[in-house]
């Protein structure tokens, strides 16, 4: 009997389940077909590839190695559908995008028009995920682009540097006076030394925010301990809690910019600069939409007078 593709994904579904009902279930099929399907297969490579004797189904040593080739494989083939229904005209097309949560306030929806505006026929794809999250997505040919920072990539991830992110203290007071009813535009506030933190109750990112942990090996660094009053996980709610209150954080310039009602201060000595990267996978097949993407994000970021990263 000769093998056919569903013989290869009925065998990753049971591998993945590790049950054939919930396998089926997941496949649509019935249970007795799938298992007919699976003994075809084993009968057709001459080798069994599923141990069935306890409690959940396991994968046989050969099984293991059989799945670790028939994932690459059906990978593979679906990158070359893809390749083959690329229309380099960019009349149609599909994107596969994820960043890391910080740029979805500031990068992604200015991206996203624009992408839109430039190439309509275009489908965009966009997920919000963790870093380490990201770039599996990425090795396992789920994405074709992410945007995260330039911190050690898995292997077989390839990076290009777009921009040097930079963070300040934000408040969401605003400069009183004269100034505020002039058509010029304020005068920068001056650097807050570290220490008079202290004197400051903050709102900061969660800890599950790669955000926070960079301003935390910040404050570790200058050993000092603010206080903080508010930890939220979402970008939107903690703007909103200090335009709303005299409670400040720390926050990416750029973020900063884009909302009239909160105002940057700078730090002595500044937060570390972060660079900000175009992910994809080194041996991925790029496609019209993802040469489209990077060309447009690297017309935004200059656009925009982003520090470039060197």
């Amino acid at each position: 009997m000769a093998l056919e593709l569903r013989h290869l994904r009925y065998l990753l579904a049971v591998a993945e389940h590790r049950n054939f009902t919930r396998a089926a279930e997941d496949l649509h099929i019935s249970q007795p077909t799938l298992s007919q399907q699976i003994k075809q297969l084993e009968r057709t490579v001459g080798v069994q590839l599923l141990d069935r004797t306890g409690r959940t189904v396991r994968l046989t040593d050969a099984g293991e190695t059989y799945v670790h080739h028939a994932r690459r494989a059906l990978r593979d083939l679906a990158a070359a559908e893809r390749a083959v229904h690329d229309v380099r005209d960019l009349s149609r097309g599909h994107l596969r995008l994820a960043a890391t949560p910080t740029f979805t306030a500031y990068l992604i929806g200015p991206l996203a028009a624009e992408l839109h505006t430039r190439h309509p026929g275009i489908t965009l794809t966009f997920r919000e995920m963790p870093q380490d999250r990201l770039e599996s997505a990425l090795l396992a040919d789920e994405l074709d682009l992410g945007i995260a920072f330039d911190d050690p990539h898995q292997s077989g991830v390839a990076a290009t540097a777009l921009f040097t992110e930079t963070l300040s203290l934000v408040t969401g007071t605003r400069p009183s006076g004269p100034q505020e009813h002039d058509s010029a535009p304020a005068a920068p506030a001056r650097p807050l030394p570290i220490r008079d933190l202290a004197h400051h109750q903050l709102a900061l990112l969660s800890a599950d925010f790669a955000t926070r942990s960079h301003i935390d090996a910040y404050f570790a660094q200058h050993h000092i301990s603010p206080r903080i009053s508010v930890e939220a996980n979402s970008l939107q709610a903690l703007t909103e809690i200090v335009r709303r209150t005299r409670l400040a954080t720390v926050l990416p310039d750029a973020i900063a910019e884009d909302h009239p009602h909160l105002t940057p201060v700078p730090l002595e000595p500044p937060l570390p600069s972060r660079t900000v990267t175009l992910l994809h996978r080194e041996t991925a097949y790029r496609s019209a939409a993802a040469h489209a993407f990077t060309r447009l994000t690297h017309d935004h970021v200059r656009a925009r007078g982003y520090p470039l990263a060197v």
